[in-house]
């Protein structure tokens, strides 16, 4: 039953022993967590909101292969339909908006300001989007010979628009007698081989069968822009393009003649606070749904950090420098921010954890330890009294004192693997006890007459 009992106790003092040295490091620890964590960007959200203008620059079935692309990785993509690029680049500039991302036409503002909103930021350029000006009439080597004309400029919000008055507002024809008309795409190719407007902007991809069908229609011309190379300097935004003689239908020769277009660029555009994890992902699909050639882009040629009017994002100047984060070569998009995130807060804790590795065990065994040292106090006091020729009273007195010390530090429990410091304890009593046993004997402490000292270990 006394076993149990000193048992017992044993179990006791060891858990309060090792809470005594585990309590603050766990402490330490959790602060490490904390700090780390208040550092590291949150998992990145399953659900990204894209504004766009489905009518322009081809961005419907961008969107659409982004979608498929983003599902395969455990992304929803959710589309959000605006007039065109001017509604989109506003949409996401606005803080409640709940737009992540959006397609839009490069030099294109998000309101009449003509200012790069703020917090956004360009992911890249996708495609070049030429500007197509068909129009009737004598031919034309500018936009400069429109004046007077009825033209067909599109929608307020859109990007074909605001890239039509810039370059009309260049040449000052954007004014009296010059009728500008806000005709969406479909209606404005309707009215233009209907003759009822005299030109037409529009922009989109070359690849577009509305385009290539234009192109073919009798008495519709396309225009060759002579000064495209000047409108590049100018408009960084812009690029000088050949569409080659007979490239939309070789039987039919269309076009007959190599036609110079001015192109701006379709832009992946981002709120500067999307999560980095997201913002590589986008642009690994960008990378696979962009980098196939067209009839005006070279395999490989997009996406590209080109001049758009926007400023490049950080992570973007980071993915066209050094490609593809190392995780998410190897591993899925979502264990490559789960280790990204982890191996983040690992680093801080392991700084804490590896030095508390060592001194956890050292106060543990302090702990354990100073409860036996305290009483080498007791004897250091008997020794010396001893030093000091007391009388065989007072002998027996220090001798009941050594007992009761002894009996005391028997009652500490102390675990087996450092019982050796009890043990040691005791062989000191011994030596101690010998001296008072001597004493009070009348006999010599040594041979050569020094006491014998006790020092703890």
């Amino acid at each position: 039953m006394k076993t149990d009992t000193l048992k017992a106790q044993l179990k006791r003092t060891l858990r309060r022993d090792l809470w005594f040295a585990v309590a603050p490091a766990t402490l330490l620890i959790a602060v490490a967590f904390a700090v780390t964590f208040y550092f590291v960007k949150p998992a990145p959200p399953k659900t990204l909101v894209m504004a766009l203008a489905p009518e322009e620059g081809g961005f419907n079935y961008m969107a659409k292969r982004y979608q498929k692309f983003l599902a395969q990785h455990g992304v929803t993509l959710e589309l959000r339909n605006t007039k065109g690029s001017v509604g989109s680049v506003a949409l996401l500039s606005a803080e409640d908006s709940g737009v992540d991302i959006a397609f839009a036409q490069s030099g294109t503002t998000g309101g009449k300001g003509q200012e790069v909103p703020e917090h956004v930021a360009s992911l890249g350029s996708l495609s070049y989007v030429p500007l197509w000006v068909f129009y009737r009439g004598e031919s034309l080597d500018d936009v400069r010979g429109l004046q007077g004309k009825r033209i067909a400029v599109g929608p307020e919000e859109s990007g074909t628009r605001a890239l039509a008055m810039t370059l009309l507002q260049a040449n000052k024809v954007d004014t009296a007698p010059t009728e500008l008309l806000p005709l969406d795409r479909d209606a404005a190719i309707d009215a233009l081989t209907q003759g009822k407007v005299d030109a037409v902007f529009l922009v989109s991809p070359a690849e577009s069968p509305r385009i290539q069908k234009l192109a073919a229609v009798k008495d519709v011309r396309l225009l060759s822009f002579n000064r495209a190379e000047a409108y590049t300097r100018r408009y960084p935004y812009l690029s000088r393009h050949v569409l080659p003689q007979g490239v939309f239908d070789f039987a039919k020769d269309v076009p007959d003649h190599d036609v110079v277009l001015l192109a701006p660029n379709a832009l992946l555009l981002a709120k500067d606070s999307l999560h980095p994890a997201l913002a590589y992902l986008l642009m690994r699909a960008a990378s696979e749904i962009s980098g196939t050639a067209g009839i005006l882009d070279k395999t490989g040629e997009f996406p590209a950090p080109l001049a758009a009017g926007f400023p490049l994002s950080s992570e973007a100047k980071r993915y066209y420098a050094t490609g593809v984060p190392l995780l998410q070569r190897y591993l899925p998009f979502w264990a490559a921010n789960l280790v990204d995130r982890l191996w983040v807060m690992l680093v801080p804790i392991i700084a804490v954890v590896v030095p508390l590795g060592r001194a956890v065990p050292a106060m543990f065994l302090w702990r354990v330890r100073s409860r036996i040292h305290r009483w080498y106090a007791r004897l250091k006091e008997i020794e010396i009294q001893l030093d000091e020729d007391p009388d065989q009273e007072l002998l027996q007195a220090m001798l009941k004192r050594l007992e009761e010390a002894e009996r005391e530090v028997n009652r500490i429990a102390v675990p087996t693997a450092y019982a050796e410091n009890l043990y040691f304890f005791r062989e000191h009593v011994d030596v101690v006890r010998r001296r008072l046993t001597r004493r009070l004997a009348g006999a010599p402490e040594h041979k050569d007459g020094h006491p014998l000292h006790v020092t703890a270990s």
